[in-house]
């Protein structure tokens, strides 16, 4: 356990629930909040919670931020609806951090970030993580309508903190049906810039049939990639079994995988 850098809480990993209050809600669409806890973990983007409400269920998180402890909530079930009750003040468990996160780059890479819904939540602590790493950044976010874009104004605060270190963010998005930005899927917008040797790697979190088409784009263009690859978590420590994919634990080999150089 080690001093947090905001110099408030200590920094740790949790192995069995922990109960922490939430310290606030940030409302992010009509589905969809953010949730910050009074507490901080020792982890890197990437990597994921446990999250757990007594007497009802346990579910993983991407974590948005780790000093203070920070989730996307999308109320998509019986588990998150019952999230989304819940008020400042109130205790939520929390075990973790899990998985492996973000490999960070070589310097002065040209990246590109890609995010399909809720899937953009661990891209923003990225953003500004690997702000001192990069020469370019292209974040492009897609959904399936304008209202279901998340945490777009989020990273267009991050371009003037780019511009001062030298380098550049630009935001993309994308929406199935051209409610906002450009019509389409997020693929249809990143493949001719990658053809072009626009990028030297892409990291992207998403649906899985997003990150598939991302992984054959990259191996058709060279162009490395990092994806983080949704699952079912029961156990989050390799146990049961439940996100295997393609012969790999998720939860221990991921949930970021690597493909290509």
């Amino acid at each position: 356990m080690s001093v947090s850098p905001s110099g408030s809480l200590p920094t740790a990993t949790f192995n069995l629930p922990t109960p922490f209050p939430v310290r606030a809600i940030e409302t992010d669409n009509y589905r969809t909040k953010t949730f910050v806890l009074d507490a901080s973990l020792d982890a890197a983007p990437g990597q994921f919670i446990m999250a757990w409400l007594p007497r009802f269920d346990e579910k993983p998180f991407s974590l948005v931020n780790a000093d203070p402890v920070t989730i996307m909530v999308t109320a998509v079930g019986p588990f998150t609806r019952l999230l989304h009750e819940m008020k400042p003040g109130d205790r939520l468990w929390v075990r973790g951090a899990y998985g492996n996160g973000f490999r960070p780059p070589r310097p002065r890479l040209r990246a590109a970030f890609v995010g399909g819904g809720y899937g953009v939540a661990p891209l923003l602590w990225l953003a500004r993580s690997w702000r001192p790493h990069l020469a370019a950044l292209s974040v492009v976010i897609g959904a399936g309508a304008a209202r279901d874009l998340l945490y777009a104004e989020h990273f267009l605060s991050l371009q003037q903190h780019y511009a001062k270190s030298g380098s550049a963010l630009q935001l993309l998005t994308t929406t199935e049906d051209g409610s906002a930005g450009a019509q389409g899927r997020v693929t249809d917008l990143l493949e001719d810039r990658l053809a072009a040797g626009e990028f030297d790697l892409v990291c992207a979190c998403g649906p899985d049939g997003m990150l598939a088409a991302l992984e054959q784009l990259g191996s058709r263009y060279g162009v490395s990639c990092q994806l983080s690859w949704e699952a079912y978590m029961r156990c989050g420590i390799g146990i049961c079994g439940s996100c295997e994919h393609e012969g790999r634990v998720l939860c221990l080999d991921g949930p970021v995988l690597q493909n290509g150089a």
